[in-house]
């Protein structure tokens, strides 16, 4: 009866693109709807695009193409039938290929006839702004330029997305028939002599673009501050690319091999077909990508001439599905926070008591020397918010493997499927949770702990056990997840930056603790002696000539 109830809250979708027909089932339950679980995903490969072309011709979708969309679409059918979606909330929506289709209205009745669901026929406009909603889903906040490539056109707009408000261009966005599938085709038609044309027209329409979206002042002076524009880069030609520059990635293996959120620098962005000889041996890219390889560069050569002043691109999963499930939700539940509300399911009572706890565990801004302040990742009230609710998580497991576990929940654990997190989010939150666990790692985790304090830079990793060791002392104190309403006041923590005088001056931190609960003496004296450990040079990251700062302790009665 449960599962009967909770399906109420299933929504499935048929999304059918240019290169292929998604089609997936989500469960917006209201606890969890920001992250838009998926419970069923599958894809089919018809590309509706390629159907349409023969020996350079456009024609009609063939019966014997429509007969496999068909056959697809029953069989989803039965599927949303033993998952128990209600029907209406099934929905079909088709973008360009089938827009465009010489026999767009009889493929589109044959589908009805057969399934008894109306295919939605998104306008161009529609399908730019709904896949720039999936790209806000994608991220906590935006600020930037966002392009979607699809397999015959590639939509471009700007956004500002924060907590929830999403503002775009009001002109929606700019489509140009650019898809990797009309690339190859174009590039084809084109031949060597023609590459300079077809690059030149791309540049002039992407910097034209740049102007008719009417992009906000205070959008090109955020541009102007972080040395350049942030791009956010969706749709299947686009994530593939992401993959193969993992793939290349300095950090190797790169430890989270999820493509939502992984940034790079423009420097690693452009392309250089050389460095890679079979891209079809790459993680998540498939024969048909790789075929299209070529076309996406070419692509991204005209993108980065016409736009010179791009600083980081950031790679989205949202898309088509995501936008549309994202726009359905409330503002209240598209304001969460992607990382709060993927923690929020493991949060005890007392997770108000322990944020103020471990908030007063981490010194403020200093205020003359900021070059060993903790990076603000890791001190936005978000993520120490999600860091005591998940604080119990892995309480349960054996000693050996909690560790491991807290390690890789962020990629392949608990959190692996959760919709919106960046990658720093993720590697830093693996790391605190991995010292809040203990961090005793057999050898194969201990590398992954080695390739995550890469990513994110010996300062970044030092502060992350420093978290995770006062976040492992507030469990440890109260391992049943509760502190009583009394002892609120009865236990306070303070974090102070001073100096200690040695043969000369070194910076510390004053960790004090001041307690009157009786019972937990010995707990407290454990803790300040493991905040003191992680102060040693021993434990600094890199050792002892490495990062790290010294911390002492005081009883405060």
């Amino acid at each position: 009866m449960a599962k009967q109830k909770e399906s109420d809250h299933y929504q499935a979708l048929v999304d059918m693109g240019s290169n292929g027909i998604r089609f997936s089932i989500s469960n917006l339950l209201p606890q969890t709807a920001r992250l838009m679980p998926t419970v069923y995903q599958d894809r089919s490969g018809i590309s509706l695009y390629d159907a349409q072309y023969q020996a350079g011709k456009k024609v009609s979708i063939s019966q014997t193409i429509i007969d496999q969309v068909l056959k697809a679409l029953l069989r989803f059918k039965r599927i949303c039938e033993d998952y128990h979606v209600p029907p209406g909330n099934v929905r079909i929506v088709a973008t360009e290929a089938t827009r465009n289709a010489i026999n767009s209205t009889a493929f589109r009745q044959q589908i009805e006839e057969a399934t008894a669901w109306k295919v939605e026929l998104l306008a161009k406009e529609d399908e730019g702004r709904i896949g720039a909603m999936g790209v806000a889903s994608s991220f906590g906040s935006i600020k930037g330029l966002v392009m979607d490539l699809g397999g015959g056109s590639i939509q471009m707009t700007w956004m500002i997305s924060e907590k929830g408000h999403v503002q775009t261009s009001p002109k929606g966005a700019v489509s140009f028939p650019y898809g990797a599938a009309a690339m190859m085709r174009r590039l084809d038609e084109a031949g060597a002599e023609g590459h300079e044309r077809l690059r030149m027209e791309m540049s002039t329409n992407f910097e034209n673009a740049l102007e008719d979206l009417e992009v906000p002042e205070n959008l090109r002076q955020n541009a102007d501050e972080e040395g350049g524009w942030t791009l956010y880069l969706s749709g299947g030609g686009f994530r593939g690319w992401g993959y193969i520059l993992m793939s290349m990635h300095s950090i190797n293996p790169y430890p989270i091999p999820i493509i939502n959120g992984f940034r790079v620098p423009r420097s690693s962005f452009l392309p250089n077909v050389k460095e890679y000889s079979d891209p079809e041996t790459t993680f998540r890219i498939s024969s048909r990508r790789a075929s299209q390889v070529p076309a996406i560069t070419f692509l991204i050569k005209a993108l980065a001439e016409s736009i010179p002043s791009i600083a980081y691109i950031h790679f989205a999963q949202g898309g088509i599905r995501e936008g549309l499930l994202f726009s359905s939700l409330p503002a209240g539940i598209q304001s969460q926070h992607p990382l709060v509300a993927a923690t929020a399911v493991y949060a005890l009572d007392s997770s108000s008591s322990f944020y103020q706890l471990l908030k007063a565990s981490i010194p403020p801004a200093h205020k003359s020397d900021s070059s060993k302040d903790p990076p603000a990742a890791l001190t936005s009230p978000h993520f120490i918010l999600s860091t005591v609710q998940l604080l119990y998580a892995h309480a349960s497991y054996p000693k050996d493997i909690s560790a491991a576990a807290a390690l890789r929940s962020t990629t392949t654990g608990i959190l692996g499927n959760a919709h919106g997190l960046s990658h720093t989010d993720r590697a830093l939150l693996a790391l605190v949770m991995c010292e809040r666990c203990g961090a005793e790692l057999s050898s194969t985790d201990e590398q992954l702990l080695i390739k995550m304090h890469e990513m994110v830079g010996p300062q970044a990793s030092w502060w992350a056990k420093y978290i995770g060791r006062a976040a492992g002392g507030i469990a440890t104190l109260f391992p049943a997840g509760v502190m009583r309403e009394h002892e609120e006041s009865e236990l306070c923590v303070a974090a102070t930056w001073t100096t200690v005088q040695k043969k000369e001056a070194v910076q510390a931190i004053s960790f004090d603790i001041r307690n009157r609960i009786p019972d937990v003496d010995s707990a407290v004296g454990d803790w300040r002696h493991e905040m003191e450990k992680i102060g040693k040079k021993k434990n600094w990251i890199g050792g002892r000539e490495g990062w790290g700062i010294k911390v002492i302790t005081t009883d405060v009665r």
